[in-house]
């Protein structure tokens, strides 16, 4: 019978703890390793057991000989074998403790004992695989401390939040990263009196193991810089905490016993009895055969080679030899040749995707804090978590999601007495939700507060300048002020909001990404922010169009509508230019090959097409000689030596080995309507 990887992960946790003075917990623990030696099949794990059990003996029968080395070596062996065996895990053992004393260490004083410090001088794998758990098993904790905040007698919650501190307090204690492990212990036993049933979890104790959760993701952080040659530095604020968490009752956290407060319900087994509830790591929850890790830097190769080979497809498939009726055979093994292809892009891309979960996750977190830090009471309700888009992406989007969702809590949700006041529950609903469309990922944030007050917007714009009149602004015009820089109608500044700093932040954000956001607002009902981003960068499925010499692909999320024009549809109206009429809505029409100085191009829209994008009020018309077809292409950086360019979001290699620029409507419009002269044309109608 294989031994549980589980089990042995707790003997090496528990050897962390154990003090190199106790005897009988040391031999207990070395007859424990020894009985798991015997049980394992695997004979390189079952050599490493035995060793360390040898190794426990030698300091119970020696410790005058450098104790806390031997029991150091003891660690590293059981740690390795942990390694060296992956398998699909079984529910994890037990370790008994000694009749004369219990292994688990009943005071903060008991801090674990590792071997060296955060220097760097571990194993960069073996750092590497730490951090990489680590971080997994933090985010794990703080998900359930939130759960156990709603919902104190939540016991699958608590076994999780143990079994993360217990899980990196050990391993760091192996690999000898002091402050990380000691730390770990401090939380760990924070919530001691919560598991043993001699305390209650309020909010007091989520806001301290909170911190705790913050404080270990730092520290981890640090010490994978250790890798990269930077000194070890502890994080702000580092000893008031450890303090904090020694002394919780100078805080007000659990300052006296709580007899009345009732055990906690479900089953009573330790942390380490069963795995815990939440979302655990992966390789925890799934055979290694099942799951396996790779560097992103190799993701990123791999894409980079397959859009190679499928501009290098393109160029073979375009090849005259190839397209001739004579070479009918030919063109049908490289139409196969490129079926095949695109599934190997298919499926490399894939490979970059991830759920949008993690992203949700940490909202949760931030609506807690942003709300008690303005006393607000809000839910956070999400929806679409398992909506898939480029790592890239994810990472992108996080920052501006956060400024969004406090920006939802702070301005958007009344105070409880405004809302009881208006008929409201006195607690705001925020909603994160996340689907696929068109090609896209939209990412709806919406809220039941206030809503955007049109004519507070207006006049604080008119004060401070950002526009000359409100005459002719719509609706989305005037929410769009919002996100000016400098902009905000927040009475007072405070640390959370009234500076100007944050949407405008958003907004280039999201563009950046070849994105945008739509805002649509009641007053006193709620506002929705839509952001609406590509599924990924590397990517782009776009018409190719021609105009003159030149050809552009414009994306085909973008693309409402393709139509050559009759002469009736076409006005001009002085101050808006050039107007497309289309089902009795006016859309104006901007022609490409004056925004880009493309000669040869045609002139009469009569003759060409006019490319309908976007969507509302956002809608614009393009006017191009011709449509070539529609493409997929991979998506190339325009480099540094030239930057960014306004209308243009990368650039393409086409079949004949020519580049073709991929536009962004959203800028191109942007930047048509800021040069009137783009959009000024020939009087076409009276």
């Amino acid at each position: 019978m294989n031994t549980n990887s589980a089990a042995i992960e707790d003997v090496a946790a528990t050897l962390a703890c154990v003090d190199v003075d106790d005897l009988v917990a040391i031999a207990a623990l070395a007859d424990r390793i020894g009985s798991l030696a015997s049980e394992e099949s695997a004979p390189a794990v079952a050599g490493m057991l035995q060793r360390a059990a040898r190794k426990l003996r030698a300091v119970a029968e020696d410790r005058a000989k450098n104790p806390s080395a031997n029991l150091a070596a003891a660690n590293k062996l059981v740690a390795a074998s942990s390694r060296t065996r992956k398998s699909e895990p079984a529910p994890p053992s037990v370790i008994e403790p000694a009749p004369a004393r219990s292994l688990r260490p009943a005071e903060p004083e008991a801090a674990p004992r590792p071997t060296a410090d955060e220097s760097g001088e571990a194993d960069a794998e073996l750092v590497n695989e730490f951090v990489s758990e680590s971080q997994e098993y933090v985010a794990a904790a703080e998900q359930a401390l939130l759960v156990l905040e709603e919902n104190p007698d939540d016991r699958p919650a608590l076994d999780t939040v143990f079994r993360a501190f217990h899980t990196v307090k050990g391993v760091a204690a192996v690999l000898g990263f002091s402050r990380v492990a000691d730390f770990a212990h401090r939380a760990e036993s924070l919530l001691s009196p919560i598991r043993d049933g001699r305390a209650r979890f309020g909010s007091e104790y989520a806001t301290l193991s909170l911190r705790a959760v913050d404080m270990i993701r730092s520290l981890v952080g640090r010490t994978a810089a250790t890798l990269q040659g930077q000194a070890f530095s502890l994080p702000d604020g580092y000893l008031e905490l450890m303090d904090a968490l020694e002394h919780p009752e100078r805080i007000g956290v659990g300052a006296g016993p709580s007899p009345e407060a009732p055990p906690v319900a479900g089953d009573t087994r330790a942390v380490g009895d069963a795995p815990p509830a939440g979302a655990p790591p992966a390789h925890h929850a799934a055979s290694a055969e099942a799951w396996v890790r790779v560097r992103t830097d190799r993701l990123d190769q791999l894409m980079d080679i397959v859009g190679e080979l499928v501009i290098a497809h393109a160029m073979v498939a375009a090849d005259g030899r190839v397209t001739a009726d004579q070479a009918r055979d030919l063109a049908r093994k490289v139409a196969h040749a490129g079926k095949t292809v695109r599934e190997l892009q298919d499926l490399s891309l894939s490979l970059r995707m991830v759920p949008l979960r993690a992203t949700f996750q940490k909202m949760t977190r931030v609506v807690r804090d942003t709300a008690r830090r303005v006393e607000r009471r809000v839910e956070l309700v999400t929806d679409g978590e398992e909506t898939e888009i480029d790592r890239k992406l994810v990472d992108a989007l996080a920052d501006p999601l956060v400024h969004m969702v406090r920006n939802a809590v702070d301005h958007g949700i009344e105070p409880p007495a405004q809302r009881l006041a208006a008929g409201k529950p006195e607690a705001g609903t925020v909603r994160l939700s996340a689907y696929h469309a068109g090609g896209n990922v939209v990412v709806e944030l919406s809220d039941d507060g206030r809503g955007l007050d049109r004519d507070k917007l207006v006049a604080r714009a008119l004060e401070k300048g950002l526009i000359d009149s409100a005459e002719g602004l719509g609706d989305q015009e005037a929410f769009q002020l919002i996100f000016e820089p400098g902009f905000s109608t927040a009475a007072a500044v405070t640390d959370v909001s009234g500076r100007g700093v944050g949407m405008d932040v958003v907004r280039r954000a999201i563009e950046s990404l070849n994105g945008r956001v739509d805002i649509s607002s009641v007053k006193g009902k709620g506002t929705t922010f839509s952001v609406r981003i590509p599924l990924t960068l590397a990517i782009t499925d776009g018409m190719l169009v021609k105009v003159g010499g030149e050809r552009y692909i414009v994306p085909s999320s973008n693309i409402r509508i393709t139509i050559r024009p009759e002469p009736a549809c076409l006005k001009t109206v002085a101050g808006r230019g050039e107007l497309v009429i289309l089902r009795g809505e006016a859309i104006p029409m901007f022609r490409l090959h004056r925004i880009f100085g493309v000669d040869g191009a045609v002139e009469d829209p009569t003759r060409g097409l006019v490319v309908i994008v976007g969507e509302n009020e956002g809608c614009s018309a393009l006017l191009v000689d011709d449509l070539l077809g529609k493409q997929q292409v991979v998506t190339k950086s325009l480099g540094e030596f030239i930057g960014k360019v306004p209308g243009v979001s990368g650039g393409a290699i086409l079949g004949d080995g020519r580049v073709g620029l991929i536009l962004d409507p959203v800028g191109l419009t942007a930047l048509a309507r800021q040069q009137p002269n783009l959009a000024d044309g020939p009087p076409l109608a009276a």
